[in-house]
């Protein structure tokens, strides 16, 4: 994560010739025919093509100087042909392309993609002909998948806190990815941990005060959802996360009652915005029942269409009360009888599945001779 360019790429291509020997016959990739793979590549990138893109800047940690503004595709190539891997790069996607990509194959009324895990982004279905950045491209199919790296969208109208704007400077991107760290994993187990301290230091609900307290990101999200989604009648969960993650002994039930409402506010907060940004996606493609604003079109003008958002990620699947509090907010905005004609459909294992149906469908070889591994 740290370390050179090279270094990262030739690990990628080891691991991927220790899968092909394991799993296919390399004996196929011959000289003349190379093997294609689609290349899933989670991080901010400028697209030059199906295939290529040059990475813009790195997220979620990882920070090797040397490989902004770099072609990705060539690098990975570069190294597969140092390992001795006849293979190419037929498609180069972010990973929610990859969920839109399976999502559709599956269904065709996919028009977006959202991943809400560690980190957070989305994608959706967008006519060409509205994109700024491509007046005068044309598509045969009159779309294009817009990538919408929603993780950095930042507005004065998002409801940041201090223990919002506290963890933003003690992070390695302060001012970056400003949405993503209200609402993604990696972030609110320690929003959640912020307030707690805040707490601790303005009453005596600790006491002593545990030194593991002040530990950055020592209570990760699944222990919130653990506390959160507690259902025993002394919240003995609680009491045993508080123990044994933050050595925090004989805290009183009414104390953990408190804990507990805590993770609420702040899983609800990010389930409400992960909503409205779905909703906001929906308004630009006009399937938000509104018929789109500038036709000026009321609701009951027109049939509202059958539209299912891809969902994938940990967040939104392994944790109820994120997701039961995702769908209410949308119901709320959209109203019901909108809101019943927009279906959240989880993928899974989408950004690497679509990303492997995307090669396919880019192959320089007929499709009928295409496998997928």
């Amino acid at each position: 994560m740290t370390g050179s360019s090279e270094d990262l790429f030739d690990f990628i291509a080891s691991s991927l010739k220790e899968f092909v020997e394991r799993e296919g016959d390399i004996s196929e990739l011959s000289l003349d025919r190379r093997g294609e793979l689609g290349f899933t590549f989670s991080f901010p990138v400028k697209q030059m093509s199906v295939s290529s893109g040059t990475l813009l800047k790195w997220t979620k940690g990882f920070s090797i100087e040397d490989m902004v503004g770099r072609e990705i595709a060539g690098c990975l190539e570069n190294a597969m042909t140092r390992k001795g891997l006849n293979m190419r790069v037929a498609a180069l996607v972010n990973d929610s392309v990859g969920s839109l990509a399976l999502g559709h194959y599956h269904d065709t009324d996919t028009v977006a993609a959202v991943i809400i895990g560690t980190g957070t982004n989305a994608c959706y279905l967008e006519r060409t002909d509205a994109i700024i950045k491509s007046q005068g491209l044309l598509t045969t199919s009159g779309g294009m998948v817009v990538n919408m790296e929603w993780g950095n969208f930042w507005s004065s109208h998002l409801p940041r806190t201090l223990y919002d704007i506290e963890l933003d400077a003690d992070s390695p991107n302060p001012n970056d990815q400003g949405f993503e760290k209200l609402i993604s994993g990696m972030y609110l187990g320690d929003v959640v941990r912020r307030v707690i301290v805040r707490m601790s230091q303005e009453s005596d609900i600790f006491d002593p005060i545990s030194s593991k307290l002040s530990m950055p990101f020592i209570l990760r999200t699944p222990l919130i959802a653990a506390m959160h989604e507690d259902d025993s009648p002394d919240l003995e969960e609680v009491r045993r996360i508080l123990r044994d993650n933050l050595e925090i002994l004989d805290v009183p039930l009414k104390v953990r009652k408190l804990i507990v409402k805590v993770c609420d506010v702040v899983t609800r907060r990010a389930a409400r915005l992960a909503a409205a940004g779905i909703v906001g996606i929906l308004k630009k493609i006009g399937r938000d029942g509104s018929g789109g604003i500038a036709g000026g079109r009321s609701r009951s003008d027109q049939k509202m269409r059958r539209t299912v958002v891809a969902m994938e990620g940990g967040l939104y699947t392994g944790y109820t009360m994120f997701r039961d509090y995702l769908h209410e907010a949308l119901t709320e905005i959209l109203g019901e009888d909108i809101a019943q004609h927009v279906i959240i459909k989880v993928t899974e294992d989408g950004s690497a599945m679509g990303a492997a149906l995307l090669a396919a469908s880019h192959s320089s070889y007929p499709v009928d001779s295409v496998q997928l591994l």
